[in-house]
């Protein structure tokens, strides 16, 4: 029996949340953890800007958030500088080693799955949400 999509995308996010979780907590890293730490990798953010691009992650779930972002404070992974949230040195190296692992982890769940597959599911998976989005509104 088929499946619609809706039963592989949802089950598809709590394998990978399990998988990324289990592969994370090497480090003693949450995968939201990660998805902070990786975006401020790039550059520090307002609480707001970070809030913005983290949103999809954290569901509107602002107690995990302040959690989870409190025990990176409390890691002396994140500082505020500036009113921007930064990575401080230890972040940054954390982020390094998690982000091995991150792909370490892409390649094994990418297993026989062609560039060409990946890259069309992608797309498929974009316009859909952006549709279901639009009709949602």
């Amino acid at each position: 029996m088929n499946k619609p999509i809706g039963y592989w995308t949802k089950r598809l996010d709590a394998a990978l949340e399990t998988h990324l979780d289990r592969t994370l907590a090497r480090l003693k890293l949450s995968r939201r953890q990660w998805q902070a730490i990786n975006v401020l990798a790039e550059t520090p953010l307002s609480p707001e800007d970070l809030d913005g691009v983290l949103s999809p992650f954290w569901g509107g779930d602002t107690r995990r958030r302040e959690s989870e972002l409190a025990a990176l404070v409390g890691r002396g992974m994140i500082i505020m500088v500036d009113d921007r949230i930064s990575l401080s040195e230890l972040g940054h190296a954390k982020q390094a080693e998690a982000q091995r692992l991150v792909e370490d982890s892409r390649r094994e769940l990418s297993m026989g799955i062609g560039i060409d597959e990946y890259a069309m599911a992608l797309s498929v998976l974009e316009r859909m949400t952006r549709n279901a989005e639009r009709l949602a509104r």
